[in-house]
């Protein structure tokens, strides 16, 4: 690998070697050359190393951990990273040849700019489809546009690795919904740069996907909760942080009686009845 790449890009996978190369395919073939690719392999018991080791380029480097999930996965490769921006790609995803160089360009233009997006291109089960209005992307502070759902993807940013430090990586405590965490904690901070080009293709539709289960709007409960402890959050942003977590905690009841589970319904009844602005 390259002793001071531009750009550090991190695969996180997990039982994904049907994907994988098309992943690593898509970040090899980039216009811009001077990056290295970290593959983190995450307790995979497919054949991921297979597909790794098929490919000869000294700008990739594989490392495997004992299953911690994607956030662990991610915090990892960042830690092993060398570069001053730090690149992100899912396993199942992949990138237009002009991804790294358009945004590596848009860092050196805007020396200010802290993270920075492209747009994407959805996949859904093999076809092609349009994102609806809810999903569109924001520049500029856009807190207040994040909080519905995440409309950042980990795929299609770029961002400085001091600030990703700064906010203290991803929480390997949540299981999914880490992205949506790390972005609400990032936009407090930062404006974030969106930029046209439809750079990214986000594949979705798989069986095994985590954003295809029930219930986790309890783990963006947990990061709303969590955010109202930031120092960073406007007094201005608190109500629209409690109206959230209401909102969800009813989803998740409601979720609850739909499958009989007393218990949990009682939790997020409470929890709703705690937080109402």
């Amino acid at each position: 690998m390259n002793d001071h790449p531009s750009v550090s890009v991190i695969i996180p996978t997990y039982n994904r070697a049907e994907f994988l190369r098309e992943a690593i395919d898509s970040v090899l073939m980039q216009s811009m050359r001077d990056f290295e690719l970290i593959i983190v392999d995450d307790g995979s018991v497919d054949s991921i190393s297979d597909v790794v080791n098929s490919f000869n380029d000294s700008r990739l480097a594989y490392v495997r951990q004992v299953r911690g999930g994607v956030s662990s996965a991610r915090n990892l490769g960042v830690l092993k990273s060398s570069a001053r921006l730090i690149a992100f790609l899912d396993s199942d995803d992949t990138w237009l040849p002009e991804k790294l160089s358009t945004q590596v360009d848009c860092f050196l233009s805007h020396p200010d700019v802290a993270i920075c997006q492209t747009e994407e291109i959805w996949i859904r089960s093999g076809r092609r489809v349009n994102p609806m209005n809810k999903h569109k992307k924001y520049s500029g502070w856009i807190f207040e546009k994040c909080l519905p759902l995440c409309i950042i993807s980990p795929s299609a940013v770029m961002m400085k690795r001091d600030v990703f430090d700064e906010l203290g990586g991803f929480d390997e405590s949540l299981p999914a919904c880490e992205d949506y965490d790390l972005w609400l904690r990032a936009t407090l901070r930062y404006p974030i740069t969106t930029l046209a080009n439809p750079l990214t293709v986000k594949r979705g539709g798989h069986a095994d996907q985590l954003s295809s289960e029930w219930g986790l709007d309890r783990y963006r409960i947990k990061a709303l909760i969590k955010i109202l402890s930031d120092p960073h959050l406007a007094d201005e942003y608190r109500n629209l942080v409690r109206e959230q977590i209401v909102r969800r905690s009813k989803v998740v009841a409601d979720g609850a009686v739909k499958r009989g589970n007393v218990e949990m319904y009682e939790e997020y009844c409470a929890l709703s009845n705690a937080h109402r602005p």
